[in-house]
């Protein structure tokens, strides 16, 4: 069983790994005892920096499906607001009852990522989450959501296991402004889940 969310999650540990080998080594070469203090040091900030994670992180809520109702999957950062993803949720709503459940990655910069600085990237994403569902609920849409993992592939696998989706719908920027894309990730995730994929661009400068 692989212990790591992701491959970002995965990277990390193995520099920080690194990282935490090369001060025992120089402080054991000074003097045996500084070696020792430092290990002591490092060990005591990585088991409080584990309980910090597992404290402030909620417990995932069960999705629970109810029958006749189609169950759309949506995944968005920075576009979760946009018309565009909006408009191609009514399309797919149509007016049969339906369940949307959204999921918003907490993007955040590489050097944060690793250190475990991501409060500040959950906070942004938690803001334009909490307007879309309100979007959504002004429309007569029944929504709800949460902050996903930073690698929006493993968001898509976290959320399929607590919520069964007949539809996936993935909001990207345009084609030269989306890290998404570059990376693709609408892709990996049409390959990877055996559910019907939409992928929406939404274009928040002309918007």
């Amino acid at each position: 069983m692989n212990p790591f969310r992701s491959e970002a999650a995965a990277f990390r540990f193995l520099l920080l790994t690194i990282g935490a080998f090369a001060l025992i080594a120089v402080g054991s070469w000074i003097n045996t005892w500084l070696g020792l203090g430092v290990w002591i040091a490092l060990t005591a900030t990585a088991i409080a920096l584990y309980m910090r994670q597992r404290g402030e992180r909620p417990a995932r809520q069960r999705v629970v499906a109810v029958a006749g109702r189609k169950r759309l999957l949506v995944v968005a950062n920075e576009t979760v607001e946009g018309e565009e993803l909006l408009g191609a949720i009514r399309e797919r709503v149509g007016g049969e009852p339906v369940e949307v459940f959204v999921v918003s990655p907490a993007l955040n910069s590489k050097l944060k990522h690793w250190t475990s600085d991501e409060d500040p990237a959950r906070a942004t994403a938690q803001a334009r989450l909490d307007r879309s569902i309100s979007r959504l609920a002004e429309i007569g849409l029944d929504a709800r959501g949460e902050i996903g993992d930073a690698d929006p592939v493993q968001a898509v696998e976290d959320a399929l296991r607590t919520f069964g989706a007949d539809e996936i719908v993935l909001s990207t920027h345009p084609e030269g402004r989306s890290h998404w894309l570059e990376r693709g990730v609408v892709e990996s995730v049409r390959e990877r889940f055996d559910v019907p994929l939409t992928h929406v661009v939404v274009d928040l400068e002309r918007q």
